[in-house]
């Protein structure tokens, strides 16, 4: 809203944030919090993507690197077997 952009563009985000909320309700309740913590991840990386898309800020190197830092990061998370 700050970039004058078009109000619509909440509505995204808000279905973003209902589809994560009920993911989170599916995942085992013993799973909850890495499945949470994983989450972290991937939000920095739809943020980047949200910023190229959107905002039309393309994202360099760095943030590329960032961003597959953080989904491997939460792919140690929440992949491994823990038995």
């Amino acid at each position: 809203m700050r970039l004058d952009r078009s109000p619509l563009l909440v509505g995204p985000g808000l279905v973003s944030l209902a589809l994560f909320a009920w993911l989170l309700t599916r995942a085992e309740s013993e799973m909850a919090g890495r499945a949470y913590a994983a989450y972290g991840g991937v939000y920095i990386a739809a943020s980047m993507i949200w910023m190229w898309l959107v905002e039309g800020s393309r994202p360099d190197r760095w943030d590329i690197a960032g961003i597959l830092l953080c989904l491997l990061g939460s792919a140690l998370i929440l992949l491994p077997s823990r038995s």
